[in-house]
């Protein structure tokens, strides 16, 4: 007699194996996101090692990329398996890499641990292991599967892509706009917009992101300090990144007074005044220098730049200026709108310098992604269609 049968009732249905493996890429995307903020220059990989068994197996091993890329997320898994890898299937969010770097490959560490299957939602773009990886798991006889949980994964790795496939970081607009589309009272003077709640999911944000983009005139009007302030996160807080054509950026501003406990870099134009420069450099800040576009730090060449130094995913929190030349530029990948329940009047500084919101929220460039309530608040995010 069938184990799995009773005498009164049907065999019982074994789980779809599509079903599974959606379910435990679902672990392993909740562990890649952890990395977030936390991985560049590589991206957040999360793996989940399942040996068989009942109910769609078990956990032998789990494991996220380390902070600043290392050890891999493959890596972290098996270690923690131990010998209860061999014959488990590995569910990880990008396919694993098959070149030498600073560790050897972590295909060739799954064959020699004898993974008998690998489910990987995304292949890496990374010329470097395009489709090497996964070559090398199946020449080697492992099971390949690919494209579960494809979507997620695609959010998870936007940074790594765009900086791999485009040469720059991946760019996440974030505005909050009161009812009648604005962000500051009139003078530029700072308004309370949005409610306690987005603040805190803000503050997410910005410890899901690499760096975080301000205009100096957001500095001049605001003295924000732009870190991460949830409790225990301090350290997620991201590079914080200004640019500042002419380096007005006071000594006295809060991001030149915390400069020497969270990194601070200044983006200038190349004939900004030198003794900026030095006098900033002496406070800790970082100053870099771009050409100038009538003016301004050429967006282009700045995105380029922070991509050189490891930045995959850039939040740009203002001001109406470089929002609405980011717009203007086709280099914004995806924007949130925070809208509060208040109005600032006529009179008030418009959400995109020059600019309707509309040509951002209603442009065929972008399509609304998900919509969500936060306390009194509406958020919106668009991603790029």
């Amino acid at each position: 007699m069938r184990l799995d049968a009773v005498a009164d009732g049907p065999p019982a249905t074994r789980p779809d194996q599509a079903a599974i493996d959606r379910r435990w890429m679902a672990v392993a995307a909740g562990l890649a996101r952890r990395g977030l903020g936390a991985t560049a220059p590589n991206p957040p990989v999360g793996a989940v090692l399942v040996a068989p068994g009942p109910d769609g197996g078990r956990v032998v091993g789990r494991g996220w990329t380390g902070r600043g890329g290392r050890p891999h997320a493959e890596r972290i898994a098996l270690a923690r398996a131990g010998a209860a890898a061999r014959g488990a299937t590995l569910y990880v969010t990008l396919e694993p890499c098959s070149h030498q770097g600073v560790t050897p490959p972590c295909a060739d560490a799954l064959i020699e641990s004898g993974v008998a299957r690998v489910v990987a939602a995304a292949m890496d773009p990374d010329p470097r292991v395009s489709g090497r990886g996964v070559a090398r798991l199946r020449e080697a006889g492992l099971a390949v599967t690919l494209g579960v949980g494809r979507a997620e994964a695609a959010r998870l790795n936007a940074g790594h892509v765009a900086r791999v496939t485009l040469g720059r970081p991946h760019v996440a607009l974030k505005l909050a706009v009161s009812q009648d589309g604005k962000v500051a009272a009139a003078g530029r003077r700072p308004a309370a917009i949005s409610g306690e709640a987005s603040r805190a999911r803000v503050h997410l944000m910005r410890a899901e992101a690499d760096a975080i983009l301000v205009g100096v005139g957001t500095v001049l009007a605001d003295d924000p300090a732009l870190t991460c302030r949830l409790p225990g996160m301090a350290a997620r807080s991201p590079v914080r990144v200004v640019l500042d054509s002419r380096l007005r950026t006071p000594l006295a501003a809060r991001l030149v007074a915390t400069a020497r406990e969270t990194a601070t870099w200044i983006l200038g134009t190349e004939d900004a005044p030198v003794d900026r420069e030095l006098a900033l450099r002496e406070a800790g800040v970082e100053v870099m220098r771009v050409a100038s576009v009538g003016g301004r730090c050429a967006l282009p060449e700045a995105l380029r730049l922070l991509a050189l130094r490891g930045v995959t995913r850039l939040m740009v929190e203002g001001g109406p200026g470089v929002a609405a030349a980011l717009l203007d530029a086709d280099l914004i990948d995806e924007a949130t709108i925070v809208t509060g329940p208040g109005a600032l009047g006529p009179d008030a500084v418009d959400a995109l310098e020059g600019r309707e919101l509309a040509e951002l929220t209603a442009s065929r460039r972008f399509a609304p992604a998900c919509r969500a309530a936060v306390g009194d608040d509406l958020w919106v995010r668009y991603d790029r269609a």
